[in-house]
């Protein structure tokens, strides 16, 4: 996927937190340790440094959500990262998106934080980790 179609998509998904332009997507993947994920429908933004990998975004197109693309995405971030060296994964996730909560919830992630208005005004960002085994 270009930054144009990852921005195009996250377009759809995102309102609050804002969407991220194409020129946000294009630097992020110039970052050092950056690497994108895709599947139809969907793609998955993460960075892995040293023994630690961020999931930066997480993007399925709303027609062809509850398909397990997201859950995929996710599962794959972990292996990946894991690859990369990375034993802990953690993320930033908005207060109000209950549906990407438990889909974390269900793959084992735990809330290790909560950063008041983060996202804006009364909406929270919990941050939550996963330990990869070994």
């Amino acid at each position: 996927m270009t930054p144009g179609q990852l921005s195009a998509l996250h377009a759809r998904c995102f309102t609050i937190p804002r969407p991220w332009s194409a020129d946000e997507f294009a630097a992020l993947l110039e970052t050092r340790g950056c690497f994108l994920l895709t599947r139809p429908n969907g793609f998955l933004l993460g960075r892995a440094i040293a023994d630690e990998a961020e999931l930066l975004t997480l993007a399925v197109d709303p027609a062809a959500r509850r398909k397990g693309i997201g859950r995929g995405l996710v599962r794959e971030f972990g292996l990946a990262a894991q690859a990369k060296d990375a034993e802990h994964l953690f993320l930033e996730v908005a207060s109000d998106n209950q549906p990407a909560q438990a889909l974390y919830a269900a793959l084992g992630w735990q809330q290790a934080g909560r950063r008041p208005d983060y996202y804006a005004p009364g909406l929270d960002a919990l941050i939550l980790r996963l330990n990869l085994p070994g």
